[in-house]
Parts: structure tokens; C-alpha cells; sequence
């Protein structure tokens, strides 16, 4: 055999590191981490153009997401470890799973709704919120978290800011705003009245997610003591509204009483 036809029989060796140069060129960073091993894969099992194409298009499109995900969590102020798959709801049976899965789906986001968690101090409102709220970003929707107070003084810092700009503020432009501790204080006439503007404001253009210890026939005392405006915050607030009401024990006791117990058998 000639040395030309022994050259000719010979597989020329795979150049991966042009086409994963054009890939970054491409922005396509991920996908050029993972050409290498996709490749191999390919190789070693015979796999179509088409399946080693679409490989590689899924490892970048999941990075992105990820990506994005965890970006977003941390724009929105979300608690970090607070999520539904670590909700104890063996703990609090009055808490539906199957509704929470129910509205783990965020239709109630994308449809502009509000939704009410009440209950008293420890019951796991907050809990529920942070997880509904990150259970929100991984399926796309923007979400921006409050304490209650944090939020009146951003609301009170931008009282005279115009419409125009106050439109591009996160708690007006996000699609779901979590309020989390309404009721420990209440409010004087003029961050009732800020807050008013606020529900107003994000009434059907975004959804709006409270905890609260303090049921709705309550919220007039929170209000500066204004039935009027509790009356309008209320009817925009509760229109087309999901209630959980949270009847348990405190999370927090809990862990005091098993800490407590432990002393004792230590002693």
C-alpha cells in the first residue's frame, strides 16, 4: 500500500478548538464548555448531527437559565433558604399542599391577582411567601420582596417623585410585589395614604403577595383609623384574591420547646 493511500485511510483528528473559539465568538460560552465531552459523547454512541446539535443548544440554554435565575433571586431581596420543598406542612395542617401546588403554578401572577397570608407571629407566613415567590422567578416572572417597613420608607422617600419616574421603581415594576409583616404597627394618615397609592397603582397591572397577622376586618385600625380608605385599599386588594389563613403553632416555639428539652435531658 502506498503511503498515500495509508494517509488516505487514516481519520483525520477532530480540531475542536476553532469551533469552540466561534462558539464563544457567538456568545455562546456554555456550550463551548461543553463541546468537548457533548462531542465525545456523540462519538462514543453514534448520535445524530441533529441530537449532538440539540445537546449542545440544551447545555447553554440551561446555563442561561440557571443563570438568570439566580440573578433574579438575588435582585428580588428574597430570603436565601426559604423555599416550598422545604415547607414543614406536616406542622401546619390547616396549610392545603394541594393548594399551595395549586398556586405554586403562579396562574395568580400572570393574571394580576393578590394574595393574603394570615395568621399569627411564627405560623410560617413568611415562609410560604418567599418560596411562592421563588417558585415565581424560576418560571419567569420578576419579584421584589419588603418588610413592611422597608417598604414605607421607600414609598416615603419617593412621595414626591414624578409619575413618570416612579413608574420605574422595582415595587411598582415588578410582576409580583411581596409584602411581608403588615400589621405589627400601624400607620399614620400619610403612609396610609402612600400605601393606597401603591395598591391603586398595582391594581390589575401587577400582582401583589402580604403576610399579615391581622385579619381584614382589622386593617381599618392599621389604616390610620380610616374607614374610607381601608374600604378602597380592601375592595382593590381582595378582588379576585387568594386567602390562606394559617391557624398553628409557632415554628419558633417549636424549636424553643425541642431546645429547651434538650437542656434538660443534658442535665
Amino acid at each position: 500500500m502506498s503511503a498515500s493511500n495509508s494517509t488516505a485511510g487514516k481519520k483525520k483528528p477532530l480540531d475542536i478548538e476553532r469551533t469552540r473559539e466561534r462558539l464563544v465568538d457567538l456568545g455562546l460560552a456554555h456550550a463551548a464548555g461543553a463541546l468537548e465531552s457533548a462531542l465525545g459523547d456523540a462519538v462514543r454512541d453514534g448520535t445524530t448531527a441533529q441530537a449532538f446539535l440539540d445537546t449542545l443548544l440544551s447545555a447553554e440554554a440551561d446555563e442561561r437559565e440557571a443563570r438568570r435565575i439566580g440573578t433574579s433571586l438575588r435582585l428580588s431581596s428574597l430570603p436565601t433558604g426559604l423555599t416550598l420543598g422545604n415547607f414543614d406542612f406536616a406542622f401546619q395542617p390547616s396549610v392545603e399542599r394541594s393548594r399551595i401546588d395549586t398556586l405554586a403554578t403562579s396562574t395568580w401572577v400572570r393574571q394580576n391577582q393578590t394574595l393574603l397570608i394570615q395568621g399569627p407571629p411564627g405560623v410560617g407566613k413568611t415562609h410560604l411567601a418567599v418560596g411562592l415567590g421563588v417558585r415565581a422567578v424560576e418560571q419567569g416572572f420578576s419579584a421584589q420582596f419588603y418588610r413592611f417597613d422597608e417598604l414605607l420608607t421607600a414609598l416615603k422617600a419617593d412621595a414626591h417623585v414624578p409619575p413618570t419616574r416612579l413608574r420605574r421603581k422595582k415595587y411598582l415594576s415588578t410582576a409580583l410585589l411581596i409584602i411581608d409583616e403588615v400589621g405589627f404597627e400601624p400607620m399614620d394618615r400619610e403612609e396610609a395614604s402612600l400605601f393606597f397609592r401603591l395598591v391603586t397603582y398595582r391594581y390589575g397591572r401587577g400582582s401583589i403577595l402580604i403576610t399579615t397577622n391581622k385579619s381584614v376586618r382589622d386593617w381599618t385600625e392599621l389604616l390610620a383609623g380610616d374607614e374610607v380608605l381601608t374600604a378602597a385599599i380592601l375592595d382593590r386588594l381582595l378582588h379576585n384574591a387568594h386567602v390562606i389563613n394559617i391557624k398553628g403553632r409557632s415554628y419558633r416555639l417549636r424549636d424553643l420547646d425541642h431546645a429547651l428539652g434538650e437542656q434538660r435531658d443534658r442535665t
